[in-house]
């Protein structure tokens, strides 16, 4: 029984053996056909690429030469076209040319003093033929006056228009202390005619209500109006003291350095009496110095 199973082990194994081989021989046979097959469709592309390119080549070849001959048909009938040139003579040519324009003078400069120096009076002719004596300053043309742009209302310094300085204009001069006297005067009576209505308001609406509180609060709109009168009061007095000033030709000038305060300063503060450093310095001292010197309180 033993040699019967060796035997039949023997005989499975043999032919495991076999199969294994038959199978590895296929296999090999079916790789080399794959190569076999792609080595053809290689060359069969490598074919269609050689062909492609010809083909390309020969329809370049094409295009160049159909390119060539219209070039060669368009000069010829430009040729054709073109009509024969005739020669000038060099003489004609010269009697054509126009002649060079003529260079424009610069404008001369009308000076005053060279007409003033020449003579103290020139001679006219009128039609009845009588010589008319003119004065040369006259003849000096005179230059066109700029027009003032409007001012605006919230630009007027108490109804008036503000002051133009001139180049090289003197300070305080009598042109500008009589703008600024007309300024104060304005505001002047601005504040006569605040007081006056005041008292008319006072004596018109002035009247017992039975109500406690209506009463209150009218005795309090007077108290504000009372109030603003007395600061008024005190800043008339300034303005009169500031007139003052301009007919005396001190104005203009800070009381403390005497430099000048300047001319937008005095529009926007036509009462002030320093200058923007010395009222800054005074401020400075007003704080410090409160509780200290009764000078500040």
């Amino acid at each position: 029984m033993a040699a019967r199973k060796k035997v039949s082990r023997k005989k499975t194994t043999k032919k495991s053996s076999r199969k294994k081989v038959a199978r590895k021989a296929a296999s090999k046979k079916k790789v080399a056909k794959k190569k076999e097959k792609k080595k053809v469709t290689k060359k069969k592309t490598k074919k269609k690429v050689a062909k492609k390119k010809a083909k390309k080549k020969v329809t370049k070849k094409k295009t160049k030469k159909k390119v060539a001959k219209k070039k060669v048909a368009k000069k010829k009938v430009a040729k054709k076209k073109l009509p024969a040139k005739k020669k000038v003579s060099k003489k004609k040519v010269a009697a054509k040319a126009e002649p060079a324009p003529k260079k424009k003078k610069p404008a001369k400069k009308i000076n005053k003093k060279q007409i003033l120096a020449k003579s103290a009076k020139v001679h006219r002719p009128l039609r009845s033929g009588i010589h008319k004596a003119v004065n040369p300053a006259d003849l000096v043309p005179t230059r066109p006056r700029r027009r003032r742009k409007k001012v605006s209302d919230d630009q007027l310094v108490h109804g008036i228009e503000p002051y133009i300085q001139e180049k090289g204009e003197e300070y305080m001069n009598d042109r500008q202390l009589a703008h600024f006297r007309k300024i104060l005067q304005a505001w002047k009576a601005e504040l006569m005619e605040e007081v006056d209505r005041t008292v008319h308001h006072m004596q018109d609406e002035a009247s017992n209500f039975p109500d406690p509180n209506d009463r209150a609060t009218q005795e309090s709109e007077f108290g504000l109006e009372l109030r603003t009168r007395d600061r008024e009061r005190k800043l008339l007095k300034k303005i009169d003291q500031a007139i003052a000033r301009t007919e005396d030709r001190s104005y203009g000038y800070c009381e403390e350095t005497g430099e000048e305060i300047g001319l937008k300063r005095l529009e926007a503060r036509p009462v002030a009496t320093l200058s923007v450093e010395a009222q800054e310095r005074r401020e400075l001292a007003e704080r410090q110095f409160r509780d200290q010197d009764d000078r500040y309180r």
